[in-house]
């Protein structure tokens, strides 16, 4: 029986700078996505109904129509789809605006290619979050979420409500790449100002109570330069 195919993402590129067009394209064929891209407002919103995009990385200094009301006439059409605005602006009442008319984040140029990928990413996952499991098995570990109890070799394990917090986000992201701004984020809340280093402390935290030899982790692992990645 031959393989069924994997479904790739596609991603819409909205910039009307023809260089910086290219330096995205390139970025997101290198990491398997297919690509279309618009340079206007007019264009995107047809590439967009044509295409049926994954998610848009969308500019919002744009000829004919404003990233603005390309935005809301993006969500208006799709509202699952995530767009992730990229952009020079850096007032904080433009973001908060975005995010009000439904862009899922925000991206201030210039800008880390690591970093946009990794929030095109996030918000992917974000739209395709599965049923979250009440309970789960790895390694000696046994968790239940819903009675908020531990076991690991038999033995209960007390985990602070945060922590258990923590461990739900990385099971429901299993096997995926997790930066430590995307767990600052939607573990700790943007209302909350940790640094990345608090993350880095509640990953050992769960290593000691949780694996078998917390220096050598085969569950909570570090990729070096990028996040974190939970393996069952």
């Amino acid at each position: 029986m031959p393989a069924i195919a994997q479904k790739v993402d596609k991603v819409l590129l909205v910039d009307d700078n023809p260089r910086m067009q290219k330096i995205l394209r390139r970025l997101f064929l290198t990491e398997g996505y297919e690509v279309c891209c618009a340079g206007d407002g007019l264009s995107a919103l047809d590439t967009f109904a044509g295409n049926s995009p994954s998610a848009v990385v969308l500019d919002l200094m744009l000829p004919g129509m404003s990233g603005r009301d390309v935005c809301r006439q993006m969500k208006a059409r799709s509202p699952e789809t995530p767009v992730v605005v990229l952009s020079a602006i850096t007032e904080v009442s433009d973001k908060v605006l975005l995010l009000e008319m439904g862009a899922d984040d925000y991206v201030t140029k210039p800008f880390s290619p690591r970093e946009l990928l990794a929030r095109v990413q996030a918000a992917l996952r974000r739209t395709r979050k599965p049923a979250a499991a009440d309970k789960i098995t790895f390694g000696e570990c046994e968790v239940d979420f819903l009675r908020m109890t531990v076991t690991a070799g038999g033995r209960p394990v007390r985990l602070t409500a945060h922590e258990l917090k923590l461990l739900r986000y990385l099971v429901e992201h299993r096997d995926c790449l997790i930066t430590r701004e995307e767990l600052l984020n939607n573990v700790w809340g943007y209302n909350c100002y940790p640094t990345t280093r608090t993350v880095d402390n509640q990953i050992m935290k769960l290593r000691q109570k949780l694996e078998v030899d917390p220096s050598h982790p085969v569950h909570f692992v570090t990729l070096h330069g990028a996040g974190y990645k939970f393996v069952v």
